[in-house]
């Protein structure tokens, strides 16, 4: 069967399934059983060469499994994100698009510290931790991840990017690393924000992102405010917070950060016009 054949025939299968993206996640799927680069996919198809027979069947096992709503990030067993590739899998949180644009307003209020020193703070797989290190020069990012799971995760994607491990820590971000006292530029965390009570839109997180990454108590904010009264621990005096959240909850973290002393609350939109992000200064 031609390359071209499998993925047009994949791609309204994943359409009937209701996934969001189908002929990018069946071009993915299809890189991923040939060990192929998309650039390189696409000049097959172009050039209407077949689809390997032995390699067939693998295609159409990972291909139900997509169907069925699984993650095509467990699938592949990586996820990119922003300059790097990060290895996920059930258990973790998939790192997504838009948490990306948190890391660059981090980097736009953290820019002119020289050498900065950063927590992550709900690390998950490492992606915001990972990235901050790897993009800003001098700095030094620790990383915290309740989820034993999710923080296995973390310490390979750290060892593959060549970082220090010791940086991370499996614990309570209430008690998160009492050494650093006042000694920080920067808490920045893409927190669980989710009402106990709601229910996600999307299948691939309902049945698959631990739950523990999801969920932040009645009203979706008991993390935040765990984060807001470490951050104010962990701070230099002038440090700065940087958080995530759904786009209907920047009034009430606004107030919230006010209420305990924050200064400079600043909410921002993501490039959907969604207000998603939220900073400020600890005076």
């Amino acid at each position: 069967m031609l390359i071209s054949e499998l993925l047009e025939a994949a791609t309204e299968k994943l359409f009937a399934a209701g996934v969001n993206s189908p002929a990018s996640d069946a071009e993915l799927l299809g890189c991923f059983v040939l060990g192929i680069e998309r650039s390189e996919l696409n000049m097959s198809v172009f050039s209407k060469k077949m689809f390997p027979d032995h390699l067939v069947e693998e295609f159409r096992t990972a291909l139900e499994r997509r169907e069925k709503r699984e993650p095509l990030q467990h699938i592949t067993g990586v996820a990119p994100f922003r300059f790097l590739e990060l290895e996920v899998g059930p258990g973790v949180f998939v790192p997504r698009p838009e948490t990306e644009q948190l890391v660059d307003l981090a980097i736009e209020k953290i820019r002119l510290v020289k050498n900065p020193s950063i927590i992550d703070l709900c690390s998950g797989s490492g992606a915001i931790a990972i990235s901050l290190t790897t993009e800003l020069l001098g700095s030094t990012v620790y990383a915290v991840e309740l989820s034993k799971v999710a923080f296995d995760f973390l310490k390979r994607n750290y060892q593959k990017y060549g970082l220090d491990p010791s940086n991370c820590r499996n614990e309570n971000l209430a008690g998160a690393f009492p050494e650093l006292e006042a000694g920080l530029d920067m808490v920045i965390s893409n927190p669980p924000y989710i009402p106990d009570t709601a229910v996600p839109i999307d299948l691939e997180v309902q049945l698959h992102d631990p739950s523990i990454a999801l969920y932040g108590g009645q009203d979706g904010l008991d993390v935040i405010r765990q984060i807001s009264t470490r951050a104010l621990y962990l701070l230099k005096p002038g440090g700065q917070l940087v958080l995530e959240h759904a786009h209907t909850q920047g009034p009430k973290i606004s107030e919230l950060l006010l209420t305990e002393g924050w200064q400079e609350v600043e909410s921002r939109q993501d490039l959907a016009g969604k207000v998603r992000m939220i900073c400020a200064r600890k005076p």
